[in-house]
C-alpha cells in the first residue's frame, strides 16, 4: 500500500481532526509512516492536513518550503507557505555525481538559525507549530528532526511533500502522481513572492 492510499484524508476530515484535537496534532501515527519518511520529531502530516492546519490557525503556524531555490523557481511553490528556506541547495559551481545520477547539493549551515529568525519575524516562538515541506517528504523528515533537536516543540514533516510519491506501476510508473500537494490540487503558483524567497547566502 502506498503512502497516498494509506494516508489520504480530505480537507474536511483534516479540519475536523484539528478541531477535535484542540489544535495542531500529529494526524498520522508514527508507526504507519514509511521508515524513510519517519521523523524523530514524531510529528507527521499529509499535504492536505498541512494545508488545513495552516488555514485553521495561520498566525500560530509557520509553513516553510525547504526545497532548493531552483525547485521553487521552476516547479512553483505552495501559496500557503510563509518562507522558502532551503535545507540543501546547489553550490555556486554545480558538480555532477555520475554514481548518484544527479547534481550534488550542499547543506545550509544556517538552516536552524534561519528558521529561528523567521519565527521571530512572524511573532512566534519554538512552542508554535512549524511545518516543513520538500519534494516528497525525505528532506523534511530529517529537517523536522533537526529542529526538534534544537528545541522546536512542534516540528512537522509533510510526508507526501509538494510533488508526491512515484507511481509503482501502470502507465505513470516512475512519475510523481500518487499524492502530495500538487496532486491534491492544493493552491500553488509559479509566481514567487519576494518577501517569501530565500536570498541569504549558504
Amino acid at each position: 500500500m502506498t503512502v497516498g492510499t494509506r494516508f489520504q484524508l480530505g480537507a474536511l476530515g483534516a479540519a475536523l481532526l484539528l478541531s477535535l484535537s484542540g489544535g495542531p496534532a500529529s494526524a498520522i501515527e508514527t508507526d504507519k509512516v514509511p521508515d524513510d519518511k519517519r521523523s524523530s520529531s514524531g510529528l507527521h502530516l499529509t499535504a492536505v492536513e498541512a494545508a488545513a492546519m495552516k488555514q485553521a490557525n495561520p498566525g500560530k503556524v509557520l509553513f516553510i518550503d525547504i526545497r532548493t531555490r531552483a525547485e521553487a523557481m521552476y516547479l512553483g511553490m505552495p501559496t500557503l507557505v510563509d518562507y522558502l528556506v532551503p535545507v540543501l541547495d546547489f553550490p555556486a559551481e554545480w558538480e555532477w555525481s555520475e554514481g548518484q545520477g544527479e547534481y550534488l547539493q550542499q547543506g545550509n549551515p544556517n538552516f536552524v538559525k534561519d528558521i529561528e529568525k523567521r519565527l521571530q519575524q512572524a511573532g512566534m516562538t519554538k512552542d508554535d507549530a512549524v511545518i516543513l515541506i520538500c519534494r516528497s517528504g525525505i528532506r523534511s523528515n530529517s529537517a523536522s528532526g533537526l529542529l526538534a533537536y534544537f528545541g522546536f516543540k512542534k516540528s512537522y514533516t509533510v510526508v507526501d511533500g509538494y510533488e508526491g510519491d512515484k507511481a509503482a506501476s501502470g502507465p505513470e510508473k516512475g512519475q510523481r502522481t500518487v499524492n502530495g500537494w500538487k496532486n491534491a490540487k492544493l493552491p500553488w503558483s509559479y509566481k514567487l513572492e519576494t518577501r517569501k524567497v530565500y536570498t541569504d547566502p549558504l
